[in-house]
């Protein structure tokens, strides 16, 4: 159990990381928000194409903090399940996730056979 609640605390760590490169967390409701790479720059915007050009970055680094945030919530969600003594056991069908599995992603939330399916 040690060994995956070490790999999900160095993923949580990389993750906040990354997600600190793409956007900041709102102190109140612990939310990330996509800032552009140009918000250092000059708020003045010096054409159309400019404007569209940091939009594009701003909906580009707004998706990739989705996706982070995403995995971001499992890693927790799996930490805690590992507090909880539910770590390694399927959400599906209540079967023990396969150690193969884990090994690849300590945050799974099912075992091989139910990982189609949704939760």
């Amino acid at each position: 159990m040690e060994k995956y609640k070490a790999k999900l605390e160095e993923e949580m760590k990389l993750l906040e990381e990354e997600l600190a490169t793409l956007g900041k967390k709102d102190v109140e409701t612990g939310d990330w928000e996509a800032v552009p790479e140009s918000e250092e720059k000059s708020q003045d915007v010096e054409d159309e194409g400019d404007m569209a050009d940091r939009a594009e970055d701003y909906e580009e680094r707004s998706s990739a903090l989705g996706v982070l945030e995403k995995r971001l919530d499992d890693v927790k969600k799996a930490l805690a399940k590992i507090e909880e003594g539910k770590f390694g056991i399927c959400e599906i069908c209540g079967n023990a996730i396969e150690e193969e599995r884990l090994n690849v992603n300590p945050s799974a939330k099912t075992c091989e056979s139910d990982m189609e399916k949704v939760i």
